[in-house]
């Protein structure tokens, strides 16, 4: 399952994707969250692990595709998976190649008990509307 929070920079995106992810990470659950760069890291419990984007050869949406499935394979016991700010950390801005990430991982995760939350910083009418499914 994807959740994509969707809105303009400075509306509280970020934060709220940090409570959530405390909150998952306060249970039993293995948690990964995905940025680029490392302003998160002294707000999030220890037990979850934070991944630098900057640290990877990745750019693109088929790349950090490619990259979370290496992440599910190796974590067979994975739970969720938190993205903030997706097009930066795909260094694409083009919301069709959005689109098509955001459906290739919903059907990556169909079958698997994962979920991914994906901060997108952007105005929601901008989206196109195979996109605004998954807010």
């Amino acid at each position: 399952m994807i959740k994509l929070i969707a809105g303009p920079k400075g509306t509280g995106k970020t934060a709220k994707l940090v409570d959530d992810i405390n909150a998952v990470a306060a249970s039993d659950s293995n948690v990964v969250c995905i940025e680029r760069g490392n302003r998160l890291d002294q707000l999030l419990k220890p037990n979850v692990r934070l991944v630098n984007m900057k640290e990877y050869p990745v750019e693109g949406f088929d790349q950090v595709l490619a990259f979370i499935c290496g992440i599910c394979s190796k974590d067979y016991d994975l739970t969720h998976i938190y993205i903030d700010a997706i097009c930066k950390v795909a260094g694409n801005y083009d919301l069709s190649d959005l689109t098509g990430f955001l459906v290739k991982l919903d059907s990556f995760l169909a079958d698997k008990p994962i979920t991914a939350e994906i901060i997108f910083s952007g105005e929601i009418d901008a989206l196109p509307e195979e996109a605004k499914q998954f807010i």
